[in-house]
């Protein structure tokens, strides 16, 4: 069973493309349709526990159902499946290019692709600040963090902790003076 379950969802880690979410659709017909393993509610019910566990959607999905399946063991045998062919693709990539990383020609073409990658990076960075209510009057915090870490090496870690600590502070501040109004 275990080497059945490692091959199938190391099928859907390898050939899905776009994330969890992407492999959703994969799992279920594999899972449900395909092999009948699981009922359509209890994939419901997996897929509804992985969006409440913190970490990576893929993996908590297949080690669910690995382990609703066959206990802890199925569990991480699934998890691995579905993570192999990232890890194998990722190591293959890297082998290339440490091969080629000291050549002009690719040394040219990532200079030219930084610009696009900064832009990519920019427009969740944009949405997420418009969604955390990111102002003129508030951008001080997260260009000054950005700047301790840069320029100071001041852990991210840090940061996140004394952010989290202000801000308690600050809620409780505000919140104190209207319980007196």
């Amino acid at each position: 069973m275990n080497k059945e379950l490692f091959l199938t969802f190391m099928k859907i880690g390898g050939f899905t493309l776009g994330g969890g979410a992407a492999m959703v659709p994969m799992m279920e017909k594999e899972i449900v349709q395909k092999r009948q393993w699981l009922s359509k509610e209890e994939f419901l019910d997996v897929y509804a526990v992985s969006q409440a566990t913190p970490g990576i959607f893929a993996v908590d999905m297949a080690s669910h159902i690995g382990y609703k399946l066959g206990g802890v063991k199925s569990g991480i045998v699934a998890a691995l499946g579905v993570v192999a062919p990232s890890i194998v693709i990722i190591l293959a990539i890297a082998i290339v290019f440490s091969q080629f990383k000291d050549n002009p020609w690719v040394e040219a073409f990532f200079m030219g692709v930084r610009p696009a990658v900064v832009a990519i990076l920019a427009i969740p960075i944009f949405s997420m600040a418009k969604s955390a209510k990111v102002t003129w009057s508030n951008c001080w915090i997260p260009i000054s963090s950005t700047l301790l870490i840069w320029l100071l090496g001041v852990s991210p870690a840090w940061i996140i902790l004394i952010a989290g600590l202000c801000g308690f502070c600050y809620g409780w501040i505000l919140n104190r003076g209207k319980s007196r109004e």
